[in-house]
Order: structure tokens, then sequence, then C-alpha cells
């Protein structure tokens, strides 16, 4: 989803770095072996926070070793896969999915021929995703419905605007898990939903402007994408970090597992460190390759 969660490598020891990297090429893995070779190009650090954080705490990663895709000459740590790396495959290929029929429909039929033939080509791994996954799937349809409904009537209030798409994550949360985990990961989803919907739209803000697409800044504070006051922005940034802090305080609910400190560093370190680059203008390094959810 985006890129913009993740941990700020330079805090993480050795050993985490290695594992987040191994974490990040068993999603990868996952979704190949599940869902065909075409399902991982829709891999995103996003999932990859969403998996360290339903890991089951009495579980520690297996770590394997081989070739891929990406790494057809040297052998490459990943993690095996697991319930957590298969649950956020499919939820990957249901909102990749989700994606790129919004996409479709928001674009000319010549613009939208590319995405006409990513979704062709992901028909089969959706179906089996949502069969697997059916009440996500089906939350995130209805949310996306919703999103859309509020962005063509919407009255400039970025809040309700980034509290549609909350829901959708928010939704990620799997039932399976035991109530006392279940509420507070909702809960962190739910504002790490609004956090990722109004960066990404901070980062849009020019492209979306020049293209005439509708953005929830543009809408509350600049109609006609002109460059927003140092004012706007402070703003934008304590609404920003009101989010980062609540999720912060569900985070602390949670019983640690084997990837407690990489999420921390995510959420304490990382997402303020993305959070300030992208308002000062700055630009998220490899952030596009990984931008497959949707913001609207």
């Amino acid at each position: 989803m985006f890129g913009y969660v993740r941990p700020l490598q330079a805090e993480l020891t050795v050993r985490e770095l290695h594992h987040f990297k191994a974490l990040y090429c068993g999603l990868c893995h996952s979704l190949g072996k599940k869902y065909g070779l075409s399902a991982r190009l829709v891999l995103n650090y996003e999932l990859v926070f969403l998996s360290m954080l339903i890991w089951d705490c009495g579980e520690q990663p297996e770590m394997l070793r081989g070739r891929c895709i990406a790494s057809p000459l040297r052998k490459k740590m990943y993690c095996a896969r697991n319930h957590a790396l298969e649950v956020c495959a499919g939820y990957n290929i249901i909102l990749a999915w989700w994606k790129l029929k919004d996409t479709i429909e928001d674009e000319t039929f010549l613009k939208s021929l590319p995405h006409r033939f990513a979704a062709f080509l992901m028909s089969g791994a959706y179906k089996k995703a949502a069969r697997d996954y059916s009440a996500f799937d089906e939350r995130v349809r209805r949310e996306l419905i919703s999103l859309k409904q509020y962005e063509s009537q919407g009255d400039g209030s970025i809040d309700a605007a980034a509290d549609k798409f909350a829901g959708i994550l928010s939704a990620a949360a799997p039932e399976e898990m035991p109530v006392s985990a279940r509420r507070p990961i909702g809960e962190l989803l739910y504002h790490l939903g609004r956090w990722i919907y109004l960066i990404d739209a901070y980062d849009d803000y020019k492209d979306d402007a020049a293209a005439g697409r509708f953005n929830p800044i543009a809408s509350r504070f600049q109609p006609e994408g002109a460059p927003l006051s140092d004012g706007d922005v402070e703003r934008l940034k304590t609404t920003l970090t009101h989010s980062n802090n609540l999720l912060c305080s569900a985070f602390e609910l949670l019983p640690a597992n084997t990837w407690a400190s990489t999420v921390r560093n995510t959420i304490y370190l990382g997402m303020p460190d993305i959070c300030s680059r992208v308002l000062s203008g700055a630009s998220v390094e490899s952030k596009d390759r990984h931008k497959h959810f949707f913001k609207g």
C-alpha cells in the first residue's frame, strides 16, 4: 500500500534488518506460491507491516534460503510461509484488485488499458483470494463504494474522507484472533489507514490538481490547487501526528511477538520520519514501486 509504512532502517539492529528483509521476501514467496507469478507485482510494505502485527506470539520465523525471479543467481534468506503470511497475501490481492477496478472506473478507456490488462491477469488470483477471505473482500467493496460516494459529494472535511479509508484498513484485523488482540489491532489499523490516506493525499496533491482528480487536501485547503500555506501544512502535520500517537497507544496494548521491536521502530521512528520528509517536499525512496493501495 503506498510504501510509507516501513521501519527506519538506520535504527534497526543488523539481525532485525536481515529478518525484516526476509519477511518482505517471505510475503513475496507466499504471493507467488498461492496466487501465481504476476501476484508478486502487488507486494507492498504495508502488508509486510500487517503480517508483523498478526504474527502468532508463540511462533518464531523459520528462515529459508532460495532463489527467485528478483534474485535468480544468488540465494536470499526468506521467511517460510505461515498463517500470517498466507492471510496477508490474500488481503494483498484483494486490495490490489479493488485498486485496479477503481482506477479503471476513473480513467478514460485508453488510459485504463494497462489497468484492464493487469486486472485480466489478476482475475484468477482475485477470485481465489475473495473465496478464501470473503468477509474482508465484501468489507473492502462496501467501504470503497462509500468512499467514492463521499468524494463525489464531499463537504471538504478531510476527517470524513480519511475515516472512509480507515474503515477499510481496520477490517484487516483477522476475525479468528482473540478479542484481546483483535480490538487493539483494529484500532491501530484504523488510525494507520487515516494516516496513510492523508499523507498520500498530500504527497499526490500537485499531481491530482494537475490531472483534475479529487484530493481531500485540495478540497479542504486549496480548491484551486495552489501551494498550501505554512499554517495549513502545520495543521495537517498536527492531525497526522495525532493519528500516529493513537496507533502507538493501541500498539502498547498488544502482547509482544517476535516482530515487536521492528513494529515499534516503524511506528515510533519510521512513520514520523516519512511524515517529515513528505511534508517538507522530499522524495520517499522507492515509494512508487509499492503504491498498490488506493486512496480513492
